[in-house]
Order: structure tokens, then C-alpha cells, then sequence
């Protein structure tokens, strides 16, 4: 839950910004790629922290070197997070984040199908993981128009 936090105060304060004078946020959408570079940065850092191990079994088992993918997934989400901050490549990087998301669905259908758990208490089950991806992939989209 705790991405959704961070996108949802993550936009209502870069907005706030943005209102209040800050040019660069000036309007939703700089202040949506803020928010969604936090978020990114957030699910990120979890590659390579407490969580690791933890993520490396969420991993479908027929994919190879569950940890290199964990770590490959992580870097690209920290890549992304830059490239949403960055005019230059923010459509670019908010496709790219759209794209990985797509990828690592299914890690998060076999961590629900298999009721692992992530720091000690049990993933979101299928369905409410599910749309809580739809809202994801909707807002990377609207970060990319």
C-alpha cells in the first residue's frame, strides 16, 4: 500500500507546489511524473533492501536467476524514476514503466497464487493487486501523454 501512498501524497504535494509557484509543476501532468518518480523510487530501493529476498520469491519459477531479474527490474524502475523527472524523456521513460510494469505482473500473480508474503504479512490477493496495477499502467499512461 505503500506506493499508492506515496503516488497519491507525492501528486497532492508537487501540485501544491506547482499552485504555489514552482514553474516545473506547474500543472498536473510535471506534478504526476513527480509523483510516479517517487513511487518508482520507492518500489525500487525495495529491490535491493530488507525486501530482497522476499522479491526473489515472487519470481515465476520457470523464469531463470529469479535474482538477477530482481535486480534487472529494480535498476530499470530507479532508471525510469530519472527519466519521468527528465521533459527529454519523460514520455519515453513513462512508456518504458509502463512496459516493465506489464513484465512483472506475473510475479505478482504467482506471489498471490502461492500466498507468499512481503515483510511478514501476506501479498494482496489477485484480483484487488490486479486493479491496483490497472491504476498504475493508467497513470504511467496519462505520464507519457
Amino acid at each position: 500500500m505503500a506506493p499508492v501512498i506515496v503516488l497519491v501524497v507525492g501528486w497532492i504535494l508537487a501540485r501544491l507546489a506547482g499552485l504555489l509557484g514552482l514553474s516545473v509543476l506547474d500543472g498536473w501532468q510535471p506534478a504526476l511524473c513527480v509523483a510516479l518518480a517517487l513511487m518508482f523510487t520507492l518500489t525500487g530501493v525495495a529491490h535491493f533492501t530488507g525486501r530482497r529476498a522476499e522479491m526473489i520469491a515472487m519470481v515465476p519459477p520457470a523464469l531463470p536467476r529469479a535474482d538477477l531479474l530482481v535486480t534487472a527490474t529494480g535498476l530499470l524502475e530507479l532508471a525510469g524514476a530519472v527519466g519521468l523527472l527528465l521533459p527529454a524523456t519523460r514520455p519515453l521513460a513513462a512508456i518504458a514503466l509502463t512496459v516493465l510494469l506489464l513484465a512483472m505482473f506475473p510475479a505478482n500473480v504467482h506471489a498471490a497464487r502461492s500466498a507468499l508474503t512481503l515483510d511478514g504479512k501476506p501479498v494482496m490477493p489477485l484480483i484487488p493487486r490486479t486493479l491496483l496495477q490497472v491504476v498504475f499502467l493508467s497513470v504511467c499512461v496519462l505520464a507519457a501523454l
